[in-house]
């Protein structure tokens, strides 16, 4: 260990001792990744405790990503990430804090920091089935598992899986599931996925950011909530567009969001105005209309929008948008 990550590990102690620990282990499957093509990491878990969101996963973007599991210590995140940050690669964060913990062989965590590099521990003292499988620009761990093969198929799963990193890394769930998942079952999982470096807008950041608190299968929600924040994605693109003045591109992102979810008011209601926005008029008003059978107030909304610059001031056009009729001058 290096004289400054020694350095930080005991002006870490106090937090470390301080951090509230659960009394039961977080019995947990989860992955820390890096993608080599785009440099975005992220971590992914599931398990039979409540909202394993809110202690498990830790990641920032141009820093790393961080599962803190077993017998968890939150701190393990917050100071790995610190670590990484000053510095300092995953397997030297990683032992820097190992060697600070009191109670190691409780613990399994795993990092990844923004050049790829890897750590993993898995306690003597993780309740069986324990274990991770490290690989490149990766880790798979699991605790408290029915079989021994949930850590060996989440690895198989990640490295044959095709898309991108949430993809993949939601591929790698799945398959320990499949393979019985934890012994107790299901209740919560999380997925974050942040960027290659940081804009310092840690917000614009996160890619996805996603958590199911509990649920009966939590992985199913978890898999459904990732096309929904992938629409949103495009929705938020088209909003910049707009912004820019760039009706085509907020055309192509809206279309793509209500490709994903078109049973969506509002990603079919924001295609159907930037439609209007390229004179498209024709095509608009059928989508326009489907949002205003699931709730006429999508008609309000169109009429308000003259005002915010979105559309023409023109009451035959707005009249033609709404169903309605144009008031005589």
């Amino acid at each position: 260990m290096s004289r400054l990550v020694a350095c930080l590990v005991l002006l870490a102690l106090p937090a470390l001792a301080s951090e509230p620990v659960p009394r039961r282990p977080v019995h947990t499957y989860s992955i820390v990744a890096r993608d080599a093509v785009t440099g975005e990491m992220g971590v992914a878990v599931q398990s039979h405790w409540f909202s394993v969101g809110a202690t498990v996963p830790w990641a920032e973007a141009g820093v790393g990503a961080v599962a803190t599991q077993s017998f968890v210590d939150p701190s393990y995140g917050r100071l790995g990430l610190e670590l990484m940050r000053a510095g300092r690669a995953a397997p030297e964060a990683l032992a820097g804090l190992l060697a600070a913990d009191g109670a190691p062989g409780i613990r399994q965590v795993a990092m990844v920091d923004a050049q790829g590099r890897v750590a993993a521990h898995t306690g003597a003292r993780c309740i069986a089935a324990a274990g991770h499988v490290v690989g490149e620009g990766f880790s798979v761990q699991a605790n408290m598992m029915e079989r021994d093969t949930v850590w060996p198929a989440m690895a198989r799963a990640y490295r044959e899986s095709k898309g991108d990193l949430a993809d993949r890394m939601l591929a790698a769930l799945e398959a320990a599931e499949a393979q019985g998942g934890d012994i107790r079952g299901r209740q919560s999982a999380a997925l974050i996925v942040v960027s290659a470096k940081s804009t310092g807008r840690p917000w614009a950041d996160r890619r996805f950011d996603l958590r199911v608190d509990d649920h009966a299968e939590p992985l199913k929600e978890l898999r459904r909530l990732l096309t929904l924040q992938r629409a949103y994605n495009f929705m938020n693109d088209g909003d910049l567009a707009l912004e820019r003045k760039d009706t085509d591109g907020a055309l192509a992102a809206y279309g793509a969001a209500e490709k994903l979810v078109p049973d969506s008011a509002e990603m079919v209601f924001w295609h159907a105005i930037s439609l209007v926005g390229v004179g498209r008029v024709d095509e608009a008003v059928p989508l326009l209309q489907r949002t205003y059978k699931a709730d006429p107030r999508w008609r309000e909304l169109v009429l308000r929008l003259p005002a915010a610059g979105l559309l023409p001031d023109d009451p035959k056009l707005l009249a033609r948008l709404t169903g309605t009729k144009a008031p005589r001058k």
